[in-house]
């Protein structure tokens, strides 16, 4: 049911939490620069009209703003809630309360009803509160990995969470199992850790490949004793387990986790970590101003180049307006004009270019480089570093809320310098000229 509005009127002897808070507060001056109406008009179709009430859409939103913004999970931006009154003031809350605001488990069904267009939402909410500044002609465009919440992926630990899911999914349908094979894994287990390397390499290769034959009897043994209908509620993640036994070193589009099937392993040439387990995610921001105005999830793993015709489009889509450049790493090397966007790639320096030409390519790629720290608060500050949220739509749920975030901080910065700057102009000293002399 669509959630209750509240009209309670102010008053001199009860006045409201946020009249008795620091109105200098950063948080504060965000609450009142956010156009809250924006989302109480655009969710309200996605509630019914009768049952329960349902929690305030500014509360949801708040929390989920928060979350992104203090770096935060579900279950502690829930508890520091009712602990910070700046908090509450946030959310829209009249009254200072000692109660929860929600389950934390309600923001998981929040992010589900809203959707993949209702967080897009809020991160053009972001944008728009900078005006003008987020509509520059030329725009910087980069490429991260927004790594998933899985273990890094081994043959072993696949098909030893293949054996022991299919003994659970045994035991909860009722299913006798010819053999549960649970001590020989156990010794198996213990081969592959201890002769993994050095000369009983061939010792531990083949104890691989005995949990594989393991792992395909046990699959093939649900599929022959489940009933029907308990066949046809697993069905997917019995060929799922299928596909994961079967695949091979050399395979292309394999599974590397059972309850993130989705995941892509990616290289971005780090020395330090060679492999990423993700989603490819593109992060638009302005030149000048360092406003971020495009934020889009990939599955799989295109090239980056590929990417560019999306990219562009959802920037003119939330801005209104289309980039007149598009600065890249060349990594986009390939098309050099997309539409009426002119693509800018780092050359060798030779060709016949006036000193002048020279100076200005070395200045906008110089510039090309601020994406770099942008995407590492992105992913120290804003919980992009490793993403809980589940399946593909998670991906572009959690960086839309980084993205957001990223420019509600900004925005807070810019309120606390334009404060600065208007005390100054009020309490400066009088300074008196000096004259010159005669």
């Amino acid at each position: 049911m669509q959630p209750k509005k509240s009209d309670r009127q102010r008053s001199f002897l009860c006045p409201d939490l946020i009249d008795q808070l620091d109105p200098r507060n950063h948080i504060l001056g965000l609450a009142k620069a956010i156009p809250w109406q924006v989302f109480e008009d655009s969710f309200h179709p996605l509630y019914a009209a009768s049952g329960r009430p349902a929690k305030p859409v500014r509360w949801m939103v708040g929390l989920l703003i928060l979350k992104q913004l203090e770096n935060l999970n579900d279950e502690r931006v829930v508890e520091i809630w009712v602990q910070n009154p700046y908090f509450q003031a946030f959310c829209g809350q009249q009254r200072f309360t000692w109660k929860l605001p929600c389950d934390p488990s309600e923001l998981t069904y929040f992010r589900r009803r809203i959707g993949e267009d209702g967080v897009r939402k809020i991160f053009e909410v972001s944008v728009t509160l900078h005006g003008d500044k987020a509509k520059e002609e030329q725009v910087v465009v980069d490429s991260t990995v927004q790594e998933k919440n899985i273990t890094f992926p081994t043959d072993a630990k696949l098909l030893t969470k293949i054996v022991t899911r299919c003994r659970i999914m045994a035991k909860l349908e009722d299913v006798k199992l010819r053999r549960s094979y649970q001590r020989e894994v156990k010794k198996l287990l213990r081969i592959i850790r201890f002769k993994s390397k050095g000369r009983k390499q061939g010792e531990a290769q083949r104890a691989i490949n005995r949990l594989r034959t393991i792992a395909g009897v046990l699959i093939r043994e649900m599929k022959r004793k489940l009933p029907p209908e308990a066949l046809e509620a697993h069905q997917q993640s019995l060929d799922l387990y299928d596909r994961v036994q079967r695949q091979q070193r050399s395979d292309t589009g394999k599974n590397y986790s059972l309850h993130e099937p989705n995941v892509s392993c990616i290289s971005k040439g780090k020395a330090h970590k060679k492999y990423e387990f993700g989603a490819k995610a593109s992060v638009t921001v302005t030149k000048s101003s360092g406003i971020i105005v495009g934020a889009l999830s990939f599955p799989d793993n295109p090239f980056d180049g590929h990417t560019l015709p999306a990219v562009l489009s959802q920037v003119e889509s939330i801005v209104g307006k289309r980039p007149t450049m598009a600065i890249c790493d060349r990594g986009y090397r390939g098309k050099r004009q997309i539409g009426a966007t002119r693509i800018e790639i780092p050359e060798s320096g030779k060709g016949p270019k006036t000193e002048h030409e020279k100076r200005k390519a070395r200045e906008r790629f110089r510039r090309r480089a601020a994406i770099a720290p942008i995407i590492g608060h992105l992913k120290s500050d804003h919980r992009m570093m490793r993403n809980y949220l589940k399946g593909r739509i998670g991906d572009s749920v959690n960086l839309f809320m980084a993205c957001a975030a990223f420019n509600f901080r900004k925005f807070i910065r810019l309120l606390y310098f334009l404060c600065l700057k208007l005390l100054w102009h009020i309490f400066r000293p009088n300074v008196r000229p000096v004259q010159a002399c005669a």
